[in-house]
């Protein structure tokens, strides 16, 4: 298995419910350490540029209204196959269709709400991690 680094956003439904804690219990209990970590309040401008992807579509302007409308906790996490290990303690979009025991069964609200974002490929990741941190504050 080869250590890698990937990213994850608490959003704002989870941090206003000050499931921080929890959340990372849960990520550090699958074995992934979490090597970075700050909680920010994500200006528009940096909302768009983060979802510039899903810019064409329906829900992109809630999207950044949701992600801008209080603090959200980014941070780097690092471990064996850390983007598949995460997406998969993520657990499925829709909370209703996540497994058992992963974080968008506990502890999100709905599709939208859904408390915690991962990269979705190593490519993804070394951009979304460029986009919050600099190097020194990555301390693995």
């Amino acid at each position: 298995m080869a250590t890698e680094r990937t990213f994850s956003i608490i959003k704002p439904d989870a941090t206003e419910r000050n499931l921080t804690g929890a959340v990372n219990a849960v990520i550090e209990k699958a074995g992934l350490r979490i090597v970075a970590q700050k909680r920010i309040l994500m200006n528009r401008r940096e909302a768009e540029t983060f979802y510039a992807v899903h810019k064409e579509r329906p829900f992109f302007g809630e999207l950044v209204d949701f992600m801008i409308s209080a603090p959200v906790v980014v941070q780097v996490l690092e471990g064996d196959n850390a983007v598949v290990k995460y997406r998969e303690i993520m657990g499925a979009t829709n909370p209703e269709s996540a497994a058992e025991g992963t974080i968008r069964k506990l502890y999100a609200k709905s599709i939208g709400e859904n408390s915690v974002h991962g990269s979705d490929s190593q490519e993804n990741a070394k951009l979304e991690i460029a986009q919050f941190f600099s190097g020194n504050e990555i301390v693995g």
